[in-house]
Formats: structure tokens, C-alpha cells, sequence
């Protein structure tokens, strides 16, 4: 029973890591501390090799197999963190590997398991489809099953960002952790409780995928049917059951962002912490910025993998703009004269907004004869300054509509 994991196994964990994993930084976030008032220190695992907390894991079972075990080789099923991990360290041993990924899978993520070696099988639109797909070649091959997050071994070895954690930061007060299946904050749990039982420590979870939550709030293991979320990472219908045992005993809480929240941190942390953050990985700091839980406090954000699709990432910094009031767009309908859009140009200059987009439209049928429709995406400091630009418009008696 995974209720019997022990402190001291996960030190032997962190002995059988050894060199192989990095030992990533935690470090004091002046901006992040600023905008919630406490001590904000970032843990980041999106700075650990395949770019995710999860190669711990899989690090660790792939290298505690027998030597028979190897030779069948391993499967996962994963939608891209575990897979990479999975990857990577069957690489290292250099024993056959089977991952399956979800249909919806990053193409990213794809790409960076197949250059490990790996066997890709897609199958499934979410992680609990591929995984009985994986469960099912395991049993026609005898390729043993690397979990992603049920599991004894790899919870140990997830529980080794804890040790960390209290090794760099002895007065940590409080710890936020992402929550899919719960392996990461099972381990941290484990970790931190057995030696600092005063210290919090706090799942956040997608409102999409609130399955954790959902089971911590009625005791008892639940699922959920899952919404659309850019948070496929943590995209989990329902925990896994030892992972359940240890959260339910000893969390402090589950919490849940939605993905407005998680896109504004993700945007956040590249502005201003210079940092790539995936949308599951940057959950626990969301959280902290919306919800301003604390004052005064030491708080760790697990920052838990960096593997972001660079399309998506335009559409973070596109959203982001919008959602701190910095990216204006409005549409103006004008006469369709020399001068016109001079006239709205010289206004918005005044005010020094920059102008990053202009899209001039006289032949769509919603634009009268005599006029062009002109929307322009505008480039604003802050709300305030967004603000003073809509007021300043409207004493000009210029017509616009905010479309956003």
C-alpha cells in the first residue's frame, strides 16, 4: 500500500536520481512577491530535463527494473510530459519503450518523444483512453506499465521536489502544487509532512478537470466527465487511487483556477520572470496572483514543465495583452474620405498608444456604401491607460464599438 511509503524512501530516491536529474532552482520572485505581498519562490521544474517534473519518475521505476524487465521493454501512456520522461530514461538504459499519447497530443510533444527512440501509438482524445490502450498492449507484449502517477516508485521520486524545497528554503510556510493525477503532490506530501507537518501544502487543480477536488471535498474517490482546457497536462477524469489516499489524509486544501487565470500567469512569467511556462505548470502561481491567498508568508509555486506548443504560446501572449487591458481592439465605421482615419489616427498618437494593427474593410455587406469599417488593435500601458484612450475618444465624438 502506497500509504506505507516512507520518508526515508524517498531519500533513497533522491540517492538512485543521483546525477542524472537536475536539481532545479528555487528562487525569490521580487515581481511575483510584489503582486501577492508575500515572498513568492519559484520552483522550477520547467527547467528540468525534458522539461518536466516527470522524468523523476520515470527515471527512477525504469531504473529499479529487473534485468528481465528491461528486456520487454516499457509502455506509458501520457500526453506528453510523462511520455518524454519515459522516453528519455528507457534511452538512457537503452530498452525498448512504448508511449500512448492522446490524438490531441502537441505535435511538440510528439515530435520530442519520437527523437528519444520512443514507439509513439496515438489513440484516445485524453489521457484515461490512451491509458487503457497502453494497458492493453502491456498485457499482449509483457512490456511493463511506467504510471504516470499511480505508482509507489514514482511517487517517491516526485516526492524529491520536497526535499528540495526544504533543503533550499527550511521556513518555507506554504507549498502550491498542480494536481492531475495527483502523483507530484502525493510525493511532495509525503515529503513534507514526515519532517514539517506545519507546513501547507496546497493542490490546485483546472476547473475543467476537477477530480482531485471533487474527491477531497466528499471523501471518497470521484470522477468527472472534464471540460475543454489548455491545461491537457493535468487533464485527468479521475485520481489515482493511492495517490487519493495520501492527498485526502494530508492536504491542506485543493484549489482550482480556470484558464483565463492560467493564461495570465503563464503571460506574466514571460514577461517578467524571463520563464516558458506550460498551461499545467503554471496553475499553482495562477492561483496566487488571482486569489492573493496569503500576506507575509513564504509561498512555493511548483512551476511543474515547460512544454508549451509554440502556437498556443502566440495565442498566451495575444490573450494575455488582452486580459491586463493592454491590447485594445475597436471598430470604427468612417467615412470614406481622405483624412478620416487621420483624423482618429492623431488622437490615439496623442496619448502615445501604439497602433500594432489596422485591417480596412469597405466591401463586407454590414458596411454601408460611402463608408469603410476599421478595426484597430492598439497597444495600451495598463488599464488606466486603456481607459484614458476610451474616454479620450469618446470627448472627440468618435463613434467606436470595443471589440476587445
Amino acid at each position: 500500500m502506497l500509504l506505507n511509503l516512507t520518508y526515508d524512501d524517498i531519500v533513497k530516491s533522491q540517492k538512485i536520481q543521483g546525477r542524472v536529474i537536475r536539481r532545479t532552482p528555487l528562487e525569490l520572485s521580487r515581481t511575483f512577491s510584489q503582486m501577492t505581498g508575500s515572498q513568492v519562490y519559484l520552483k522550477s521544474e520547467c527547467l528540468q530535463k525534458t522539461g518536466s517534473f516527470k522524468v523523476r519518475g520515470a527515471y527512477a521505476k525504469i531504473a529499479t527494473l529487473t534485468a528481465e524487465e528491461k528486456r520487454k521493454g516499457v509502455i506509458a501512456a501520457s500526453a506528453g510530459n510523462h511520455a518524454q520522461g519515459v522516453a528519455f530514461a528507457s534511452a538512457l538504459e537503452k530498452i525498448p519503450c512504448t508511449i500512448v499519447m492522446p490524438v490531441t497530443a502537441s505535435p511538440a510533444k510528439v515530435s520530442a518523444t519520437r527523437s528519444y527512440g520512443a514507439n509513439v501509438v496515438l489513440y484516445g482524445t485524453i489521457y484515461d483512453e490512451s491509458w487503457s490502450k497502453a494497458q492493453e498492449l502491456s498485457k499482449r507484449t509483457g512490456a511493463t506499465i511506467i504510471h504516470a502517477f499511480d505508482d509507489e516508485t514514482v511517487i517517491a521520486a516526485q516526492g524529491v521536489i520536497g526535499l528540495e524545497i526544504m533543503h533550499d528554503l527550511p521556513n518555507v510556510d506554504e507549498i502550491y502544487v498542480p494536481i492531475g493525477g495527483g502523483g507530484l503532490a502525493a510525493g511532495i506530501l509525503r515529503a513534507v509532512k514526515s519532517k514539517k507537518p506545519h507546513v501547507k501544502v496546497i493542490g490546485v487543480q483546472s476547473s475543467a478537470f476537477p477530480a482531485m477536488k471533487k474527491s477531497f471535498d466528499s471523501g471518497k474517490l470521484e470522477a468527472v466527465r472534464g471540460q475543454r482546457t489548455i491545461a491537457d497536462g493535468i487533464s485527468v477524469k479521475k485520481p489515482g487511487e493511492s495517490t487519493f489516499k495520501i492527498i485526502n489524509e494530508m492536504i491542506d486544501d485543493v484549489v482550482l483556477v480556470d484558464d483565463s487565470q492560467i493564461v495570465k500567469a503563464m503571460f506574466l512569467l514571460m514577461e517578467r520572470a524571463k520563464m516558458v511556462v506550460e498551461p499545467a505548470g503554471a496553475v499553482s502561481l495562477a492561483y496566487l496572483l488571482d486569489k492573493k491567498p496569503t500576506k507575509g508568508k513564504r509561498v512555493v509555486p511548483i512551476l511543474s514543465g515547460g512544454n508549451v506548443d509554440m502556437y498556443l504560446l502566440g495565442q498566451i501572449v495575444a490573450k494575455g495583452l488582452t486580459e491586463m487591458r493592454r491590447m485594445v481592439k475597436i471598430f470604427i465605421v468612417l467615412t470614406d474620405k481622405p483624412g478620416a482615419l487621420k483624423e482618429v489616427v492623431d488622437v490615439i498618437s496623442s496619448l502615445s498608444v501604439n497602433i500594432v494593427e489596422v485591417v480596412h474593410d469597405r466591401l463586407s455587406s454590414n458596411i454601408p456604401a460611402g463608408t469603410a469599417g476599421v478595426t484597430l488593435s492598439l497597444e495600451t500601458e495598463n488599464p488606466k491607460h486603456a481607459e484614458r484612450l476610451i474616454a479620450n475618444l469618446r470627448q472627440r465624438n468618435i463613434i467606436f464599438k470595443i471589440v476587445t
